[in-house]
């Protein structure tokens, strides 16, 4: 990110709103305009986008882009927390919009109704100091995962089905998603909320996770779950991080390869 003094600057009320978060030790004003000046894509504005999206928005993220062709239904409502049943009918990415922009008027917030796909996933990716994947679909994933990788842009990729929930993050030459979960077995979209089922605390659990990460990433430079996976399990209430390389059959780490190479 290119930092200049006069767009680093934070208000008075900015430091007021923020001062909670300042105070931390390893956290100071530095770390507080980093996060001013990033821009962040939110993919998905469902049960994990909801909760991700509204924690950074709290914690001061400067720019922060939603993409959402899906309007709310009321099975919606029993976890995805911006919504309500006066919300009905509307589309997601442009209500959570509007519910950021009253949390923080001192953010920028762009929505998009559209389907993330190849007629416009290079131009919203590419933009992006970092991409927040909390879709339900492997189609939609597997194409933001191939794009950040090709685009250099960092992605902390969530999930969350049941009672279950995974992250990992993808960042520079690391491993990537397809590394860890090779298209040809395992794109099921059977996998889903709407066919399997999922706790109203399971996606918001993991979004916690996802924004925090992200804070530490934007605000610190830090990348705990770089090259790792992290899988939450609700029944049990035990979590795993397990590390993973990259897989040299993956035909979108050796594209990003060939393309460095040239």
């Amino acid at each position: 990110m290119d930092i200049e003094d006069a767009e680093l600057e934070l208000s008075n009320a900015e430091l007021q709103l923020y001062s909670r978060q300042i105070l931390l030790e390893g956290w100071d004003i530095e770390a507080q305009e980093k996060l001013k000046l990033s821009n962040v894509l939110i993919v998905g504005c469902g049960g994990i986008g909801c909760t991700t999206a509204e924690l950074l928005a709290r914690a001061g993220v400067g720019q922060i882009t939603l993409i959402d062709a899906d309007s709310i239904e009321i099975s919606n409502l029993q976890r995805q927390i911006a919504y309500t049943a006066s919300d009905l009918g509307f589309y997601k990415s442009e209500i959570l919009a509007k519910r950021l922009r009253q949390i923080n008027p001192y953010i920028r917030v762009e929505s998009h109704t559209d389907q993330l796909d190849l007629s416009n996933v290079e131009v919203l990716i590419s933009a992006q100091d970092l991409v927040l994947d909390g879709c339900d679909n492997f189609e939609t994933r597997y194409l933001v995962n191939e794009t950040c990788k090709a685009n250099n842009v960092s992605l902390i990729s969530a999930s969350a089905i049941g009672f279950q929930g995974q992250m990992f993050m993808l960042e520079g030459n690391s491993a990537c998603y397809e590394c860890l979960f090779p298209k040809q077995q395992h794109a099921n979209e059977g996998l889903r909320c709407a066919d399997s089922g999922v706790l109203a605390t399971t996606p918001n659990v993991m979004a916690s996770l996802q924004a925090h990460h992200a804070l530490l990433y934007l605000g610190l430079n830090l990348t705990p779950l770089k090259q790792k996976v992290l899988l939450w399990d609700g029944l049990t209430m035990k979590q795993r991080i397990l590390a993973f390389e990259i897989d040299t059959d993956c035909p979108i780490c050796q594209a990003r390869q060939s393309a460095d190479a040239d």
